[in-house]
Order: structure tokens, then C-alpha cells, then sequence
């Protein structure tokens, strides 16, 4: 008896429930705990005003928290009520989890574990199949989304990830403000922008009331915001055009370095902003800046530069005088990488000059691919889009769990 009273307060089970049995097999290293429910008891079912009687009952299993290292099992004699209008209604147990066969504090535990670890991970920990551990999360993530609000979305950023080798992409928008992703789609054109508007209207947003969007210069995006995101000023952000101005810096030291084999050791101290460099690194780069009249690789650095500075000014006017300035001037030279980012600038000029006002970045849905991709790589990849929707919300979605589960943290 006094093992009952025990298992019913760490459990945290109350009339009319009540502990009947406790079974330990060190064999098997199970713990089974068997529930019942006091005859006469009544309940109240979701959806249905008052308590019920009890018409037939049901035996339930559930997976709970392992007791030490026993796996812990509930065996519920689970009652069925009888309504006034007749129907017969199931009673769910307060400690019944959003998934058949588990307890909320063993989901709760699953979804903090998946946030850390590939699912085939946290089945191990937990002694249960991948398939089972994806399904809590993916139910969790289903319900949450389901209760969510986006109405005061106004913000947007846009970004692709790939999936599989190949051009299998997934597109992820973003609120830039809580920088919580709120939509992921298979595919990077501009019918996924479509599907991210029908989204933000099913939860409560005007796709009209979007007013700023930042994405990459990918034409299908620009096509897509425009038809359906109409309201919303596009962002091109400086990190975006800044590493298009690395890749015709590091084209041309690669170009260059045929004849100047001294170049091809500096790629990475090239790439790093100046300001960040020390030592030896810095020594290097200024030695190159001395030579911008004879190499070609010291001026498309020096292009780079002053790019990045560009950008970092706030005034829109200046920043729009001096970009135009700076096309003007790279076209001009020889430096032929570097004049394929004037063009792109010159094409997409409205959107990257909107950077010095808005400072929208999609910087953060680039950190969330890194992360991603390290998760994809640790599971030895995703095979079902449902997957990856799954582990990039639990990644990225601050979505609130435990509005479903009280045991379950943001």
C-alpha cells in the first residue's frame, strides 16, 4: 500500500485515480504501473459541458520516464462515458500525451532531446523506434502551427536550403523580427511564395500587410514577392552582395595567381574583413595594397572595400550617389569578375539600396542552414520533406509547446 501512495504522488495522480499495482521486472528492466479508477466516477470529456457516467472501459499503455534505469510503462483502465445524446466518448487522462502510447513528460522529453540531437539519438536514449520519436515532434510541430498567430507579422525574410545533393531545394520564411521561422515549402519558385501568402492569411495575416521582404536575387523570389506579397518593399542585403563581391575577388586572384604564384596562398586572408585581420595576415594585404597598379587581384580587393563601406552607411541618398559612383568606376577598369557585380548591382539596385533603410538581413536564416545542414549531415541526411519541416521548426520555430504540454519549455 505504501508503494502505491508512493508511485501515485511522483506520478502526481489524483482522485479518481488511484495506483493499484506496481510490478518491477529486473529481467526485462521494465517498470509497470497500473492505474485504475474508483468505481462511481464520473468524468468530464473536452468539448462537453458536466461529468459523465462511466459506460465501458478500455486498457491503455503508455510510455512514461524511464525509473532509473527501468523502462517505466502505465497500464490504465482507460473508462469510455455515455453523453446525454447518446454518443460514447473516450476520457483522455491528464497525464496523456499528444501522440497514442506516451505520457506528456515523456514527450516533453523527446522534443527537448530532438532540439539537440538527431532522432536516431534520442531513440537510442530512449529505447524507442526513429518512427516513433519523429512522430511526436512532428505531431507537436503540426499542433503548435496549427494555434499559431501571425498577425503581427509585418517583416519577412526569405531564404532557401538544399535538401539533397542536386537542385532539390526547401524554401523557410522567416518573421524578421522574432527571427522565428513561421513557413517551410518544398521547392525556391515563385509558387512558393504563393504557398507562404495562402499560409499567412490561414493564420490570421493579410499577405497585404507584409511591407518589407528580404531574399536573395534569385529571380523566381523577386517574381514571387511582387505578385504576392504586393505591398512589401524588397531587400537585398549587404551580406549577399558583399559575398557576390568575394566570389569575383577570389575569381580574379585565381585568374591572376597563373602568373603570380605568390597569390595563391593568400585566398582566405582575401576573403577576411581587413578590419579583423592582425599580424602577419594584415602585413600581407598591405603589401598587396601596394601593388594596386600593377595587380589586378590588389584593385578587385580594394573594390571589395570599398563595397562594404558603401553599405554601411545609413543615408539613402548617399549610399544610392555612391554606389552608381562605384559601378561607374569598376566598369571602367579591367578587373572583369568585379564588373559582373556592377551589373548585378545595376539590375537589383532599388532593392540593395532599401538596405540602408531597412537593415534587413536574412543573416540569421543563413546561421539556421549552417545548422541545418550539420543536423542533416550528423542523421546522415533526410529523406521525407516531412522530416526536414520537422527538425527546422524545432531548430528555428520558437514555437510554443507548452500551450500543448505543460512540461514542455520554449
Amino acid at each position: 500500500m505504501m508503494n502505491e501512495k508512493l508511485f501515485e504522488t511522483a506520478l502526481g495522480i489524483a482522485e479518481p485515480w488511484h495506483v493499484v499495482s506496481v510490478d518491477l521486472d529486473a529481467t526485462a528492466k521494465t517498470l509497470t504501473i497500473g492505474i485504475d479508477f474508483a468505481p462511481g466516477s464520473r468524468f468530464a470529456v473536452a468539448g462537453e459541458s458536466g461529468v459523465h457516467p462511466v459506460h465501458d472501459t478500455v486498457s491503455k499503455r503508455y510510455r512514461h520516464l524511464n525509473f532509473f534505469q527501468h523502462e517505466c510503462y502505465l497500464e490504465v483502465r482507460v473508462p469510455r462515458v455515455k453523453l446525454p445524446s447518446g454518443a460514447v466518448r473516450q476520457v483522455e487522462p491528464d497525464w496523456a500525451g499528444k501522440l497514442s502510447g506516451f505520457t506528456l513528460l515523456f514527450e516533453a522529453l523527446v522534443l527537448m532531446l530532438a532540439r539537440e540531437m538527431p532522432f536516431a539519438a534520442v531513440a537510442r536514449l530512449t529505447g524507442e523506434s526513429w518512427h516513433r520519436v519523429a512522430a511526436i515532434c512532428q505531431r507537436y510541430v503540426d499542433l503548435a502551427l496549427a494555434q499559431a498567430d501571425f498577425s503581427g507579422v509585418t517583416r519577412l525574410a526569405i531564404d532557401e536550403t538544399s535538401r539533397a545533393r542536386g537542385h532539390d531545394y526547401v524554401t523557410l520564411a522567416a518573421d524578421a523580427e522574432r527571427r522565428a521561422v513561421l513557413f517551410v515549402t518544398e521547392g525556391r519558385d515563385a509558387g512558393t511564395i504563393k504557398r507562404l501568402a495562402d499560409d499567412l492569411l490561414a493564420h490570421g495575416t493579410d499577405p497585404q500587410a507584409i511591407d518589407s521582404v528580404s531574399i536573395d536575387m534569385s529571380p523566381a523570389f523577386i517574381k514571387g514577392c511582387t505578385q504576392y506579397l504586393p505591398e512589401a518593399r524588397i531587400t537585398f542585403d549587404k551580406f549577399h552582395v558583399i559575398a557576390h563581391a568575394s566570389q569575383a575577388l577570389d575569381q580574379t586572384r585565381r585568374i591572376e595567381q597563373k602568373t603570380t604564384p605568390g597569390l595563391k596562398g593568400l585566398r582566405w586572408t582575401l576573403l577576411r574583413d581587413y578590419a579583423s585581420l592582425t599580424g602577419t595576415a594584415r602585413s600581407e594585404i598591405d603589401a598587396l595594397r601596394a601593388r594596386l597598379t600593377t595587380q589586378r587581384t590588389a584593385r578587385a580587393w580594394l573594390y571589395r572595400e570599398q563595397l562594404r563601406e558603401i553599405l554601411d552607411r545609413k543615408q539613402i541618398n548617399v549610399v544610392s550617389t555612391l554606389l552608381r559612383q562605384w559601378c561607374t568606376n569598376v566598369m571602367r577598369s579591367k578587373v572583369h569578375p568585379m564588373k559582373e557585380v556592377a551589373k548585378m548591382i545595376r539590375n537589383h539596385f532599388e532593392g540593395i539600396v532599401a538596405w540602408a533603410q531597412t537593415r534587413q538581413t536574412n543573416g540569421f536564416l543563413e546561421a539556421l542552414n549552417g545548422l541545418f545542414q550539420a543536423a542533416k549531415r550528423k542523421a546522415r541526411g533526410y529523406g521525407r520533406f516531412s522530416t526536414i519541416r520537422t527538425v527546422i521548426f524545432l531548430l528555428a520555430g520558437k514555437l510554443d509547446f507548452s500551450k500543448l504540454n505543460p512540461h514542455a519549455a520554449l
